[in-house]
């Protein structure tokens, strides 16, 4: 039977002790299916919609791996490979359908497709984001400047977030995200929007969550940001964990297969 562990406080946390650990995990899903076919007999041959149907997907196939406190992870793998799946299962979001997912406490998911309200401005995010992290008002006021600095959003912080590109809302919420110290974070292809300067900044951000003896989830297509920020990286590919270890052995490993 699948199973989860409830979290536990990470308090006095050592370097090296195990903070996730995902025990043959398995993710099957059904969904429906249409499709197309041409009736049988048909002397027009004219495509027929055919009848839907359920479909398993079989998208994480017995995955198991332990992260470590101060551990900067990258996870790649082609697209429709598993990897958001994984971090979706790691954080509760979706359940194992066999195997277990352990952590050590409740990691928080920084993604790209996260919402925000684009009524509001970018300046209200701020207080919102910092209130739904568990942030009291006055540490977020303390915050406040720096988070605006990071994102490099001053000239536009008080518009509404209806305004800004999408690159602007991710750089935003990154900035919103990592402004507290995160036991587990997980970052969700964050670190592809923006310039360079941007990009130096994030990484440098998920290396100072890392030192603080905080584990790292990093999902992204980008081999540069994977070997910038990375000490250790997972390669799915169709739900199987192919390799895990040195992000420099394991990236080598998955462009020759690309």
């Amino acid at each position: 039977m699948a199973e989860r562990a409830e979290h536990t406080p990470m308090d006095g946390v050592e370097k090296d002790q195990p903070i996730v650990i995902c025990d043959e995990v398995h993710v099957e899903y059904r969904t429906l299916s249409t499709g197309k076919r041409i009736t049988p007999g048909s002397a027009t041959g004219i495509l027929q919609r055919g009848g839907r149907k359920l479909q398993t997907v079989h998208a994480l196939k017995g995955v198991s791996f332990v992260a470590r406190a101060n551990e900067s992870i990258g996870i790649i793998g082609t697209n429709g490979s598993g990897k958001s799946t994984l971090m979706r299962t790691i954080t509760g979001l979706t359940p194992p359908s066999r195997g277990a997912v352990y952590a050590k406490s409740r990691p928080n998911l920084l993604g790209v497709g996260a919402a925000l309200m684009s009524d509001l401005s970018g300046s209200r995010n701020i207080i919102l984001g910092g209130l739904a992290m568990g942030l009291t008002r006055e540490e977020i006021e303390s915050k406040y400047d720096e988070i605006v600095e990071f994102t490099g959003l001053r000239e536009f912080i008080d518009m509404p977030m209806r305004t800004y590109s999408s690159g602007m809302s991710a750089r935003l919420k990154f900035g919103i995200a990592t402004a507290a110290q995160h036991e587990i974070l997980i970052v969700d292809e964050a670190l592809s929007v923006g310039d360079r300067d941007f990009q130096k900044r994030s990484e440098a951000r998920i290396r100072e969550i890392r030192e603080a003896a905080g584990t790292v989830f990093l999902v992204s297509h980008s081999m540069r940001s994977i070997r910038d920020t990375c000490n250790r990286t997972i390669w799915i590919e169709k739900g199987v964990l192919r390799a895990d270890g040195d992000t420099k052995d394991v990236v080598k490993e998955y462009e020759k297969h690309k």
